[in-house]
């Protein structure tokens, strides 16, 4: 009996050291094999030096594409026992805000705005909010809407918001700028300075049947200010001037437009002939019309202290350039020369070349 396991024993030892045997054989074999190959493969790539390695690409992408489809159920599988009860929805995140919440938020740009938009009345608002919220008059909502002085307007509504105080204007036959402006009690010359409104013909205003024209200011009263008249002589020269930093007024009229975003200055009308005069002392830097642009005749003074003030549509011109004048001094006559539609002085204060508001500085 024990002689029988021991031959069984050395048996199955010399049956694994063979089969040992031959495995290493056929591997070593095998991976002869492959090197011979990778070196083969290797050296054709380099042979093509590049040629072969869009085809390479093009396989490789085509095999992990192909993974991806074979591998996309098992993993679309584990993903479907997944809770996503606790993930929010977007609806679910804007809806937390409360709708008061989103009106009240409302952005309006502070870019200048040609077109008149629909505003839809939210709760809570009121025709006095809407008005600042656009910077807007609450005549000029109750205009544009034909709503009365007691109106009232509730959520919902729609209502038109002009883009500057004043009134919307539908062109009829026989209307002209000037007819417009007497109808809405204010200057046609700022319905032609405003920048959105376009014309037929840009020479003489005329206007298409139609067309939409905002008429900045209509029917808002102006303010009436008769500032004091300077009938200062005319001077050749001054000789040497220094600037007060004081600044009276350069004629006499009424304001007919006041300074805005699109007009940098203030119109003062009156009579053609009127005379204008320095409003500080300083040196002529120009004096008639250089070019073919909208102010016509005009003199502008250097004050020597950061300030430039400008004269425009004048009849004529009593300074020339270079020549010095001293505060009040008459440098032309009031006039219409240039983008206007009736004799007034276009006044332009600067400081370091910023436009400002006149008013803020005329004493």
């Amino acid at each position: 009996m024990e002689n029988n396991l021991g031959i069984l024993v050395k048996d199955l030892k010399d049956f694994l050291a063979a089969w040992n045997r031959f495995l290493f054989v056929r591997l070593f074999s095998w991976f002869r094999h492959f090197e011979k190959g990778k070196s083969k493969v290797a050296g054709k790539l380099y042979e093509g030096r590049g040629r072969l390695v869009r085809p390479f690409l093009h396989s490789g992408m085509a095999g992990l594409a192909l993974l991806g489809i074979l591998l996309a159920p098992i993993i679309g599988s584990s993903l479907s026992n997944r809770s996503f009860a606790q993930i929010p929805s977007p609806s679910a995140v804007l809806s937390s805000a409360t709708e008061a919440e989103q009106q009240t938020s409302t952005f309006v740009s502070d870019k200048p705005r040609a077109e008149i938009i629909d505003y839809k009345v939210g709760e809570g608002d009121t025709l006095s909010g809407i008005a600042q919220k656009f910077g807007v008059s609450v005549d000029t909502i109750l205009w544009a809407n034909n709503l009365g002085a007691k109106a009232t307007i509730k959520a919902g509504q729609t209502l038109k918001v002009p883009p500057v105080s004043g009134v919307i204007h539908q062109v009829k036959k026989g209307d002209t700028v000037y007819s417009i402006a007497k109808n809405y009690q204010t200057d046609p010359q700022g319905i032609v300075d405003y920048p959105f409104n376009t014309f037929t013909n840009d020479e003489t205003f005329a206007l298409a049947v139609g067309q939409i024209l905002i008429i900045p200011d209509g029917v808002m009263p102006q303010p009436q200010v008769t500032p004091r008249p300077y009938l200062a002589q005319k001077t050749p020269n001054a000789g040497t001037v220094v600037a007060s930093g004081i600044f009276v007024w350069p004629t006499s009229g009424v304001i007919s437009q006041q300074f805005r975003w699109y007009h940098r200055a203030i119109d003062i009308a009156n009579k053609a002939g009127t005379p204008v005069l320095a409003a500080d002392a300083g040196v002529i830097v120009v004096a008639g019309w250089p070019d073919n642009i909208g102010y016509g005749n005009r003199v502008m003074i250097d004050h020597g202290n950061g300030f430039v003030t400008l004269y425009a549509h004048l009849s004529a011109i009593s300074v020339s350039q270079g020549q010095t004048v001293n505060r009040g001094d008459t440098i032309g006559l009031m006039g219409s020369t240039g983008r206007s539609t009736g004799p007034h002085l276009h006044f332009e204060i600067r400081a370091s070349g910023t436009p400002k508001d006149p008013l803020a500085y005329l004493k």
